[in-house]
């Protein structure tokens, strides 16, 4: 073999192998007529069950997604499948192939980058602190030598502690499995504040006994920009993905989904309201 082809055929080969390494998602979802989606059964009020159906804002959304997946692929019916996820293998399923998307309350971040990929944001939100009123506490530093909740290996775990070095602040930082279990133990006086998504915060006050016991503090400790979990590596599925977020965005679409999730009077923030225009992409 001439020197020339042998060089030609030494370059091609690692083309070769990425090109196989790739995931090929919207050929699995052809050819299986059906999509796969994880989802946040604790999500509150973004991903969640009601009458033991995935229900919610990200939820809502994804099942837009699935509906323009189905034209663009010109594959119909499209069946959904729902698998409930927690927020300790939510990337995982989609990492390892189990579902093709998680729709909850994720975070995306550099660092999970390295394992999966997002799609365009879906919403912006900070960490925020639901207190004891009992604390007296009206900022963070006015927990100093409290217990505060937060799920372990979250963004907000992280936003937490570096809020409290940056502030010299000294308190307990107590690891949670989730946020039920972190409001139980608001609740029961285990811990004096917990550390969570704002929004979902203002879910779950709704939900302890006693809302008039707690307070939602001003403080903004971290952003927290929510995106749907796609596999890494994948730009085709990522940009039919996009695609559909971006019909969504410029559509009626997301205010009914935003007003159905928040209340008929809910109005999104002006940071939401960029976000949303700038995804609205052209074809």
């Amino acid at each position: 073999m001439p020197r020339l082809a042998i060089v030609l055929a030494l370059l091609a080969v690692p083309a070769l192998v990425h090109a196989q390494g790739a995931p090929d998602t919207l050929k699995k979802i052809r050819d299986g007529k059906s999509i796969v989606i994880a989802y946040r059964t604790d999500a509150l009020p973004f991903s969640f069950e009601e009458n033991k159906q995935p229900t919610g804002y990200s939820v809502e959304l994804c099942k837009r997604v699935a509906a323009s997946l189905e034209q663009q692929l010109k594959t119909q019916p499209l069946a959904v499948k729902w698998v409930a996820a927690t927020s300790q293998n939510r990337m995982d399923l989609v990492r390892k192939g189990e579902a093709h998307m998680e729709c909850g309350s994720t975070t995306a971040t550099l660092s999970r980058m390295e394992q999966v990929d997002f799609s365009s944001p879906i919403f912006v939100d900070t960490t925020g602190l639901l207190v004891r009123k009992s604390t007296g506490a009206k900022a963070l530093g006015g927990l100093a030598g409290k217990k505060i909740a937060v799920i372990g290996g979250t963004t907000n775990e992280r936003a937490l502690q570096a809020a409290l070095k940056k502030q010299l602040v000294s308190a307990t930082v107590v690891q949670v499995k989730n946020r039920d279990e972190g409001i139980a133990a608001l609740e029961a006086g285990a811990v004096d504040a917990l550390s969570s998504d704002k929004i979902l915060l203002v879910g779950l006050a709704g939900k302890v006994k006693d809302p008039s016991q707690f307070e939602l503090l001003a403080d903004d400790l971290g952003f927290e920009p929510y995106a749907i979990v796609l596999p890494r590596g994948d730009a085709n599925f990522r940009l039919a993905v996009n695609r559909a977020l971006a019909q969504i965005y410029a559509s009626d679409a997301i205010v009914e989904i935003f007003r159905r999730t928040f209340g008929p009077n809910a109005q999104p923030s002006p940071a939401l309201v960029i976000m949303y225009g700038l995804n609205s992409f052209p074809e």
